[in-house]
């Protein structure tokens, strides 16, 4: 059901955690699944230094957290804004059908994290 590397993100999660002094909070959440993300930034200079995650939610939905956490960190804000819910399952190698709101999740929480350290530090 499960691809390699959503095995991998799911039982080996990579940035969990949160940062105190994160200057971007965002979360999202899927009332249908009950699945729940929170995304903090550290961004220095317009690039995203640190990004740390905590998800309530299936082995999917920790599993796409873990992947956005990579592939935002070292990009530039509007680089990170780009990151789409289809490239986050594409990274994946793919998700099921029935789990792919679960990818939506981790790229609506980062975007909502950005929209967060943009409304303070505009």
């Amino acid at each position: 059901m499960y691809t390699d590397k959503v095995m991998d993100h799911f039982t080996n999660p990579r940035n969990v955690g949160e940062i105190e002094d994160a200057n971007g909070v965002g979360e999202v959440g899927n009332a249908s699944c009950g699945d729940i993300m929170k995304i903090f930034l550290k961004v220095e200079d317009n690039i995203i230094k640190d990004v740390k995650f905590k998800t309530f939610g299936c082995g999917a939905a920790i599993a796409t957290s873990s992947m956005v956490t990579e592939m935002a960190i070292g990009k530039t804000i509007d680089e990170a804004l780009a990151l789409s819910n289809q490239a986050v399952a594409e990274a994946l190698d793919g998700l099921p059908a029935q789990k792919m709101h679960c990818s939506n999740l981790a790229a609506d929480a980062l975007h909502e994290a950005i929209k967060n350290y943009r409304e303070h530090n505009s």
